[in-house]
């Protein structure tokens, strides 16, 4: 892992550790950068809703989504294993994992990846959520790799609580609840751009996480307004007047 990468990638999750930061947006960022330093193929993360039920969080990209959503779909895959005993998931070799995940492994198999990890994000003995990496090759982590991305996954958590001061269950189960709320209607604004640009899904959210960030405004709250038709889907690249 470059050692040049992953010192900027710290300091960008420490400088959320601010009031009134767009988890949303964090949480993409982070998948973005564990990709990029760890080189793999596909990075998603799960968070626990207020009832402990894991819901799709962020991910790099396309195949890093359909992967999580396949580990909820069959209840099973590293990332409920990893969620479920609070312990990372590490150098995982999917050919040989059909006995521990019989619908997961084979799946992910014939997809082209070879092998996974996954990491807890967790607040001392409270697991809030896992952030999992895909290869298609069968990459192994050398021990201080594990140590690397273990540490940016508790740093991520603290990002997400927001303040290290918060104690109270109900506070973090708000918290975490009102993201994934977000997270629906980002998904439906998505949806709705790609329909009406004609572009793919990913594109639809990058033009909107964009936006957010020009006119420094939660991801969520330009959803909100492409879905109410207050404001025009953000521009394709290039278009006039982009």
């Amino acid at each position: 892992m470059s050692t040049a990468r992953l010192s900027a990638l710290f300091v960008e999750v420490a400088d959320t550790l601010v009031d009134d930061f767009d988890l949303v947006d964090f949480l993409q960022s982070l998948t973005d950068h564990a990709a990029d330093v760890s080189g793999a193929d596909a990075v998603g993360i799960l968070l626990a809703d207020h009832r402990r039920v894991l819901r799709f969080m962020a991910a790099s990209n396309d195949t890093g989504k359909m992967l999580e959503l396949f580990q909820l779909q069959n209840s099973e895959g590293p990332c409920l294993d990893c969620f479920t005993t609070g312990r990372p998931v590490v150098n995982a070799q999917l050919d040989d994992a059909t006995a521990r995940w019989p619908v997961f492994a084979p799946a992910a198999v014939a997809g082209g990846l070879r092998s996974v990890h996954a990491f807890p994000l967790r607040l001392r003995e409270d697991t809030i959520g896992a952030l999992n990496l895909f290869s298609r090759t069968g990459s192994r982590f050398a021990p201080e790799d594990v140590r690397v991305v273990q540490a940016l996954a508790d740093v991520a958590t603290i990002a997400i609580l927001q303040e290290r001061s918060i104690l109270r269950a109900g506070m973090l189960t708000e918290q975490l609840q009102g993201a994934l709320n977000s997270r629906v209607v980002i998904e439906q604004a998505k949806g709705a751009v790609a329909q009406q640009q004609g572009i793919p899904l990913q594109e639809a959210f990058e033009l909107m996480r964009a936006e957010a960030r020009s006119s420094r405004r939660r991801l969520a709250e330009v959803a909100e307004d492409v879905l109410a038709g207050l404001a025009p889907p953000p521009p394709k690249p290039g278009r006039h007047g982009a």
